[in-house]
């Protein structure tokens, strides 16, 4: 008997020895892809059942859909790099450019051997720091902001791999502004989406990955609740209530990948009921 909680004890131990997110990634997936695409300025109802949106109806039919998720602000930017490195870094408009060299998914995946890269559509080039080009914002792409990431992680869309598993561990995927329903309609932006990743939303169904559809914040009319998704085979299709936001999906993320919490995610819990 001594011995039996002698070694009860020491496996107490360990357990609250555990790095930060080691706890968190038992309960989590770790898919071998993540695709996140962010979408612009609508709101839940606008999108979810409006019948403007037929793609991203089929993709929450599909998959995991948060009917109360929500953004973090207005106006855009600070809800991409709370998306991105759990606080805003004291940007609070649209102005461009900026500097930080602050912690993020980025640098926590490449500091334990993962990859990343965003994909912008219109981007002039590989590592372009420019603020606009052609309906290409720098505002909608976080990590143009952060000085410790090298060139390779930024990337237009146009280098989107046709071989996914060629993929980052994970991958951001921005529209242009009249793909990303900024400047287009939502019906485009829904076609695009489909025109684009719907063959990766297939691919990810048979080989252990994640596409993740959200929005960076509504229109200012609907209390900046925003449609999110997750599909993949680990999701247990559905409807999900539980309130979650920008932070709470960086945190999932984290978890994922046993990477340290970030910022204001540190205080959410991983999204856990959705895995099968």
């Amino acid at each position: 008997m001594a011995i039996r909680a002698h070694a009860a004890a020491l496996c107490l131990l360990a357990a609250f020895a555990l790095p930060a997110g080691s706890e968190a990634r038992t309960l989590v997936p770790t898919p071998d892809h993540v695709v996140i695409v962010v979408e612009e300025n609508h709101g839940y109802s606008q999108i979810i059942g409006s019948g403007s949106a037929p793609y991203i109806d089929q993709l929450a039919a599909k998959g995991a859909l948060f009917t109360d998720s929500h953004a973090i602000a207005h106006p855009s930017q600070p809800n991409y790099l709370d998306l991105f490195s759990g606080g805003n870094q004291g940007v609070t408009d649209d102005s461009c450019a900026h500097s930080f060299s602050a912690e993020s998914q980025a640098s926590e995946l490449i500091a334990t051997g993962a990859t990343f890269a965003g994909y912008s559509e219109d981007l002039p080039g590989k590592g372009s720091l420019v603020c606009t080009a052609g309906k290409y914002a720098r505002k909608h792409a976080p990590w143009t902001n952060f000085t410790n990431l090298p060139a390779r992680t930024n990337l237009p869309f146009t280098k989107f791999p046709s071989d996914y598993n060629r993929l980052p561990t994970v991958a951001w995927v921005i529209p242009n502004l009249d793909d990303d329903m900024h400047d287009g309609t939502i019906a485009a932006g829904d076609s695009w989406l489909k025109n684009n990743l719907a063959a990766y939303a297939t691919w990810a169904m048979n080989n252990n990955s994640l596409l993740i559809v959200t929005f960076d914040e509504d229109d200012s009319h609907h209390g900046n609740q925003v449609a999110t998704i997750f599909l993949g085979p680990m999701v247990k299709p559905g409807e999900y209530g539980e309130y979650i936001d920008h932070y709470t999906v960086l945190r999932t993320i984290a978890a994922m990948y046993g990477l340290k919490p970030l910022g204001n995610a540190t205080d959410k819990k991983p999204i856990r009921d959705i895995w099968k």
